[in-house]
């Protein structure tokens, strides 16, 4: 069938966002429950609240299965920035485009909304993922080390400036 990408809430995502996180970071970096607790807990807040005039929420869909997703939390998009969140992509689909495409989704949205900046969290050893943000524009503005993730890691925030419009 192909993997697609789709914009918009997709019955079970919620839980299968959470079990990518909570997966990943457990195996390859040691996070525990209050690491996927948190996903959980914050994920269902930002569905509950979403508005799709300022948020933005694609999966990557394979078969009728979530193998990625991204998210543009726009709250507080036009003073702060939007932010980019819950960035994954499952391990049988990694190395395949479909994170390139998933955040290609979440720029392109951004531009459209009008957001003049988008920031994100992450922390360093996530390399694939850098990547993919350094070739769309972002760049590393702070680093700090923090336990954000329940575990102490060295944080980082990229910031990506986006053009106006026009």
């Amino acid at each position: 069938m192909g993997m697609s990408i789709q914009p918009g809430y997709t019955p079970g995502a919620l839980g299968r966002v959470v079990e990518l996180h909570g997966t990943y970071y457990g195996l390859q970096w040691g996070f525990g429950v209050f690491f996927e607790a948190k996903v959980a807990v914050e994920m269902a807040a930002f569905l509950n609240r979403f508005d799709e005039g300022r948020d933005g929420f694609w999966t990557a869909m394979d078969s009728g299965r979530v193998e990625g997703a991204i998210v543009i939390d726009g709250l507080h998009g036009r003073d702060q920035g939007a932010h980019l969140r819950w960035f994954i992509v499952s391990e049988a689909s990694r190395g395949s485009g479909v994170g390139g495409r998933l955040i290609r989704s979440a720029m392109t949205f951004c531009r459209a909304r009008g957001y003049q900046r988008v920031y994100l969290w992450t922390f360093q050893g996530l390399d694939a993922a850098r990547h993919l943000y350094e070739k769309e524009g972002f760049t590393l503005v702070e680093s700090r080390s923090g336990k954000q993730w329940g575990v102490e890691v060295l944080e980082q925030r990229f910031e990506c400036w986006l053009s106006a419009v026009g």
